[in-house]
């Protein structure tokens, strides 16, 4: 009896101690060598366009400002595009200049015309296609300068247009073109109608080939516009207003003098 309990318990003492023994089986799943896929990234927004820069509107362009020194062919102020900005004296001197291309035989044999230089006045050769004849002109306040334009058929623009630009290259005392000091008159001179227009102030000199624009005080103009056989020539006498002054005669006699065919 004794015997039996005694195997009974070293038999469940040996099972307890196996159990004990006997590690836990884990649930553990094996780790892949390969890496977790990236995270899917949603396409990029397009960058937006910049915002337009917004569109200054301009002043209403007055038909009265002057344009100034402007280059053969340009249209008068009046016709300026709408918007266009007002300028003063020197900013209209120093507009770009386009050489407008003389056509071939035009302004020559028939189509030219002839005048004869006053006594004293040194002719040179001009300076730039725009000028068929040049001469520095002598007199009691410095030398003056007078130049005699030809652009051909259709260029140079109207005789009262050139009158304006070349008044407008002329300041008042508060620095605006002075257009209230020009003065014009038309004359007949034997085949030709010529436009005389005169002025005085500041001049502004320069700017027409984009050199700089020099202010000369106490100046003058004398001008003539010439109807010619095929296209106007352009006569602008410049300097001191005293030497302007004392040889007004002279440059008058001088388109006094023109003739047709050269």
């Amino acid at each position: 009896m004794r015997s039996r309990a005694a195997a009974t318990a070293f038999a469940l003492s040996a099972a307890l101690l196996a159990a004990c023994g006997a590690e836990p089986k884990l649930d553990v799943q094996p780790q892949s060598s390969a890496p977790a896929p990236a995270a899917a990234q949603a396409p990029a927004e397009p960058a937006a366009a910049p915002a337009a820069a917004p569109v200054e509107t301009l002043p209403a362009h007055a038909a009265e400002t002057p344009a100034g020194e402007l280059p053969a062919g340009h249209p008068p102020i009046a016709d300026l595009p709408p918007g266009h900005p007002p300028m003063d004296a020197a900013a209209a001197a120093q507009m770009p200049v386009m050489v407008p291309e003389v056509t071939p035989g035009a302004g020559q044999g028939d189509q030219a015309i002839a005048w004869t230089a006053p006594a004293g006045w040194v002719a040179e050769p001009p300076a730039n296609a725009m000028r068929r004849a040049q001469y520095r002109v002598p007199g009691p306040g410095g030398e003056g300068e007078c130049y005699v334009f030809y652009f051909g058929p259709g260029q140079g623009g109207t005789p009262m247009a050139n009158a304006e630009r070349w008044a407008s290259q002329f300041a008042d005392e508060k620095g605006q073109p002075a257009l209230a000091a020009m003065k014009t008159r038309t004359e007949k001179v034997g085949d030709a109608q010529v436009l005389f227009v005169e002025t005085r102030g500041t001049f502004m000199s320069g700017g027409m080939m984009g050199d700089q624009v020099v202010p000369k005080p106490g100046s003058a103009l004398l001008g003539a516009v010439v109807e010619g056989p095929d296209a106007s020539w352009f006569f602008k006498f410049t300097g001191p207003e005293t030497t302007v002054t004392a040889q007004r005669a002279a440059f008058e006699a001088m388109i006094r003098s023109v003739q047709h065919g050269g």
